[in-house]
């Protein structure tokens, strides 16, 4: 458990609101498609409610997987899919969004909204429950200081990202960090593992920041390398 306003704490605060702003950027984009067709006096409260909905159901899932990556072996899965999920977030870009429908009444955008966010939200829930260090007041914390700049500051955010690759190779390499922490820190790993190595923990961190980073990479410019298919010209196709 941190001690609050140690300076470990705001490192793990730092990290929760980095992994919320970085995965939770399609989160925005989803509440901005839920609540198009609502009027306008009805946006603000869509957004509002919608949001606040999401949030205590994220904050409920943190808590379920706070306690499940205690059992042993489940940090092992969990470092694993954080390893994956920044070598993802270092892919090109694919739209995802279409099946996100406008909501014409309040009631079904605040539904919308809380619905996606918990289908699209498992990352950030495995991501946020390990920089957390166990603490749900940290948890908490962190999510409530990050909502005002993933709700209100997405756009500007998205910009940085789209203007400075090098935010998002950052993040990737975050959740390597954490990733790879947490693997070294699973119970079912004997304790002789830990203490053998000095400093093994940071080894292990860092190791997981760099193999997101270097194998990210090199699968992003795979793809980008690889041909598109031309496209079928039905008018001149001969029959």
């Amino acid at each position: 458990m941190l001690e609050f306003g140690s300076a470990a704490f705001w490192i793990a605060v730092a990290q929760i609101i980095a992994i919320d702003i970085l995965l939770g950027g399609d989160n925005a984009v989803v509440i901005a498609l839920a609540c198009r067709k609502l009027p306008e006096a009805q946006r603000k409260q869509g957004i509002f409610w919608g949001v606040v909905g999401a949030v205590v159901l994220r904050v409920i899932l943190i808590f379920f997987a706070l306690k499940l990556l205690a059992l042993p072996g489940l940090k092992l899965v969990g470092g694993l899919l954080l390893l994956w999920i920044g070598i993802k977030l270092l892919q090109p870009e694919e739209a995802g969004h279409g099946e996100i429908q406008a909501a014409d009444t309040l009631v079904a955008a605040i539904k919308t909204i809380i619905v996606a966010d918990a289908v699209m939200s498992l990352d950030n829930v495995i991501a946020v429950a390990a920089a957390s260090h166990g603490s749900m007041a940290l948890v908490v914390f962190g999510i409530l200081v990050s909502i005002p700049i993933v709700v209100w500051g997405s756009q500007l955010v998205l910009k940085l990202m789209d203007r400075y690759p090098i935010v998002i190779t950052g993040g990737g390499a975050l959740l390597g960090w954490i990733g790879g922490g947490m693997l070294i820190g699973d119970p079912w790993l004997p304790e002789a593992w830990r203490t053998a190595v000095p400093y093994a923990k940071q080894i292990s961190a860092a190791l997981g920041a760099v193999l997101v980073v270097v194998l990210g990479k090199w699968l992003a410019a795979r793809t980008l390398r690889r041909p598109r298919a031309a496209p079928v010209d039905l008018l001149h196709k001969e029959e």
